[in-house]
């Protein structure tokens, strides 16, 4: 059975959430770890966190996917930005420990046109001050399209980002659909091509999580748009080849399309019946 939920919001608090992904027969989820616009993020209550911990051991989920804000940027060439990123990064990893054992994901950031390899530097020691050996939560770098000056649409700057980091156990990377479809890899006619190539270069095993998402924009976009499962440019049997494939059926599978409650539970049910 695929591992597959969607994105909630945990205003509510972790049992909540927990509750509420199972109500649309969702084994993980993802949340904002604060508003994605950035900002002071809500107060943790460890007793809800605790019984959220037992609820998710009790109905066997998969593990959980934070996400980082959107302003979250350690690439900027704007210091006070730069210093939000690592306050930021840091601070949600401390909070993630109230569940442990799960996935933290961000966007690695935009170059602001001081290129990738600047960007890649900046990433990489950020990471390097921030990962600790202690933790058990592990940082995921999500796949990018390409937009604008993003840093991470092609498998060698993820690499190039793992390979500087010094505690690596603690990286993974979180395959986009979308993003990887409008980046140029093409997951319709070649998916076996694709992650032989993501295996050469970064490593199946660094494969930890999915945002399983159709594309509105056609192939090689650089355009980061998403459609509903089987309505866009990527489509219903391709995904189906996707979440089918040996490294990805395990794997927490995340739906950010842009539905309701009840649209996720169709998307869910959809994949589940299509999943071998």
């Amino acid at each position: 059975m695929l591992h597959i939920g969607c994105h909630l919001s945990i205003s509510k608090g972790f049992e909540h959430i927990g509750k509420e992904a199972k109500s649309i027969e969702a084994d993980t989820f993802q949340f904002f770890t604060r508003n994605p616009q950035g900002g002071k993020a809500k107060d943790i209550d460890a007793t809800d966190a605790t019984k959220y911990n037992e609820f998710a051991k009790e109905n066997n989920f998969a593990k959980i996917v934070a996400h980082a804000p959107y302003t979250l940027n350690p690439c900027s060439d704007n210091e006070k930005t730069r210093e939000f990123a690592e306050m930021v990064f840091a601070d949600d990893l401390r909070r993630m420990e109230y569940v442990p054992h799960n996935y933290y994901n961000f966007h690695p950031g935009s170059h602001v046109g001081q290129g990738a390899d600047i960007g890649i530097r900046m990433i990489v020691d950020l990471l390097n001050r921030i990962l600790h050996s202690e933790q058990t939560t592990m940082v995921l770098l999500e796949t990018m399209s390409g937009k604008g000056s993003e840093v991470g649409c092609r498998f060698e700057e993820l690499a190039e980002i793992i390979d500087g980091v010094k505690l690596k156990d603690k990286l993974g990377v979180c395959m986009d659909t979308c993003h990887v479809f409008a980046a140029g890899y093409d997951i319709v006619n070649n998916l076996d091509g694709v992650m032989t190539q993501f295996d050469k270069i970064i490593g199946l095993g660094r494969l930890k999580a999915v945002h399983l998402n159709d594309s509105l924009m056609p192939f090689a976009s650089h355009k980061d748009r998403h459609a509903k499962i089987g309505e866009g440019k990527i489509g219903l049997k391709a995904l189906a080849r996707f979440v089918n494939f040996e490294t990805v059926k395990n794997l927490p599978i995340i739906l950010e399309t842009p539905n309701d409650l009840a649209g996720y539970a169709n998307e869910i049910k959809m994949m589940r019946d299509l999943a071998k």
